[in-house]
């Protein structure tokens, strides 16, 4: 079952549900997505209008890159449901014999680092929509300014939202320095969306 190709109605009752995915991961992804969208929209809005003529080639990039950042974080809704789901099952396998559980351990380590590295995508991505943001404030319709400004609070709770779902995982990382990796980009990555979204 594909999230994407869900009506919302059906992904919200999902999300409501009990079931273990689509979790935060997955709606941090969507804020991330909605946000890409709408700097998209803002720089579409722009796009043809005499009184913004100098401003088509940075509309046109940022249509252009929004796009393709909206249709990164869409694929992420999905595969981060996917990692969840594959450590909720990793944590399911049998663990009677000694290789069993050691293999149940390595399995769970794997899945978890899987399940970190998902939202940190999110991240990065969601970064990117608020670079593409800043660089088409006061730069693109000012009717769409409004709209600019929700991209912006969208991309923000997408990052901040990811970061909670990197840091959930960060203690099941069998690796440490890969942890620390991981935790080190995802801190930096959050004072980037900050001041972006302040700006």
């Amino acid at each position: 079952m594909s999230l994407m190709a869900l009506p919302l109605s059906e992904y919200f009752e999902l999300l409501a549900s009990a079931a273990p995915a689509p979790g935060g991961g997955s709606a941090s992804a969507l804020c991330g997505a909605q946000g890409a969208a709408l700097v998209e929209m803002a720089a579409r809005l722009t796009l043809g209008r005499k009184k913004y003529e100098a401003e088509q080639a940075l509309s046109e990039a940022a249509a252009r890159e929004a796009g393709a950042l909206r249709e990164k974080l869409c694929a992420l809704i999905e595969r981060d449901a996917e990692a969840y789901r594959a450590v909720f099952a990793a944590y399911g396998l049998p663990k009677d014999t000694e290789e069993e559980r050691a293999a149940r351990g390595r399995r769970i380590a794997e899945e978890t680092l899987r399940a970190a590295e998902a939202p940190l995508e999110t991240m990065r991505l969601a970064v990117e929509g608020l670079r593409l943001a800043r660089r088409l404030a006061g730069h693109s319709n000012a009717n769409a300014a409004s709209d600019l400004g929700v991209a912006a609070l969208n991309l923000l709770a997408s990052v901040r939202g990811a970061w909670l779902n990197v840091r959930a995982n960060l203690d099941g990382i069998a690796d440490p320095a890969k942890a620390e990796a991981l935790r080190a980009e995802g801190e930096a990555l959050l004072r980037d969306a900050e001041t972006l979204a302040a700006a």
